[in-house]
């Protein structure tokens, strides 16, 4: 077989903050009905309990007070590029999925100007003029988009190494009104990739994606706080959460099975799949879906890691964060070994679903 041009990773790094927020922050919080907008007439202990069933999130990171979203951007590169055993100088792009850019303590405007890439390059002094950089904005999936462009980049030859980063602050921009602000998360994750001459398939193979804007654009937008009462004109994350649970249900196993197939594997082929950590109980209903596809009804114990119980849903960060614990052996009883199949699979904003199949 003659030789082709890979997209190999070749470091991972993160960044998760210091500041653990376990449920019971939650217990003074005031949270209303987003179709009354009147008090939940349960308790806060009731609401937090059954959040925790239905998410399994226990804890979450948040960042420092003065600290913002290409602070931790900027760290995970650096982390990378150690794992890598590169220099900075060495990138030729930096590409950043985010939503909201850098959002001050006590403020939920972003700042996307000039973008977070630029800002990232700029505090990790890097000088060489010929790194470019740019964001992608994509929702939860932005760290998958931004892996796919960076393999056009390199499969067209048009640069050989570069990093990718999935970073967000939401803390900072979720209602503290609305229950589902306990699912929101800080950090940051990165991976250094590089093109890879080889005989023998390796790296990325093959990726699929969709997006259906109609109907579903609006399952997660911004919008005011749910206290009527509430004197600013902020806006916050909103989320249509049960059916943006049932689209990701309908939709994300099929665009995985696209992706193993245009990879031409079996999903018995496949030793991992790290999936967006947005909800526990919906990643696991989505793998069973994938199953269902291939009327395969086993389970293999451990396939899909979690890190959502611990870290909570960290938008972006999810999946290059579990991926850099997963490498580092800081997750029990997980490892990926050369060879190993795995699959990296998001969804989230628009709705865009993408997944990407990877030979380590």
């Amino acid at each position: 077989m003659a030789k082709k041009i890979y997209t190999k990773i070749t470091g991972t790094g993160s960044f998760i903050p210091e500041q653990v927020v376990r449920n019971d922050y939650f217990s003074d919080y005031k949270f209303f009905d987003p179709s009354s907008r009147k008090l939940f007439d349960k308790t806060n202990e009731e609401i937090i309990k059954k959040f925790h069933e239905i998410t399994n999130i226990e804890e979450r990171r948040w960042v420092k007070s003065d600290q913002v979203d290409s602070d931790i951007a900027a760290e995970a590169i650096k982390n990378a590029c150690q794992s890598a055993g590169i220099s900075l100088e060495d990138l030729e792009f930096i590409i950043i999925g985010h939503n909201f850019g850098d959002v001050a303590k006590g403020k939920t405007h972003m700042d996307v100007l000039p973008s977070l890439a630029n800002k990232v390059k700029a505090k990790l002094n890097l000088k060489n003029p010929a790194c470019i950089c740019h964001d992608v904005i994509s929702g939860c999936p932005g760290w998958t988009q931004g892996m796919i462009v960076a393999d056009a980049y390199i499969r067209s030859e048009t640069y050989q190494r570069g990093v990718v980063v999935g970073a967000d602050v939401l803390s900072r921009i979720s209602d503290p009104h609305d229950r589902d602000s306990m699912i929101y998360a800080d950090g940051a994750g990165a991976t250094v990739v590089e093109g890879t001459w080889s005989d023998e398939p390796i790296g990325i193979l093959a990726h699929a994606s969709r997006s259906d804007s109609i109907p579903y654009a609006n399952l997660l937008t911004m919008g005011g706080s749910l206290n009527p009462d509430y004197a600013g004109d902020d806006l916050f994350i909103k989320m249509i959460g049960h059916k943006l649970y049932v689209y990701a249900l309908n939709f994300v196993p099929g665009v995985v099975k696209d992706s193993l197939d245009k990879a031409g594997l079996k999903l018995s082929d496949v030793k991992k799949v790290l999936i967006h950590q947005a909800n526990e109980k919906m990643d696991e209903a989505i793998l069973k879906g994938v199953f269902k596809l291939y009327k395969e009804k086993n389970i293999p114990d451990g396939i899909m890691p979690m890190s959502i119980n611990k870290l909570g849903n960290s938008s972006t960060a999810t999946v290059p964060t579990l991926l850099d614990l997963i490498v580092k052996g800081k997750m029990d009883k997980q490892e990926i070994l050369p060879g190993d199949y795995i699959i990296l699979c998001s969804v989230g904003a628009g709705m865009n679903i993408n997944s990407i199949v990877y030979k380590w």
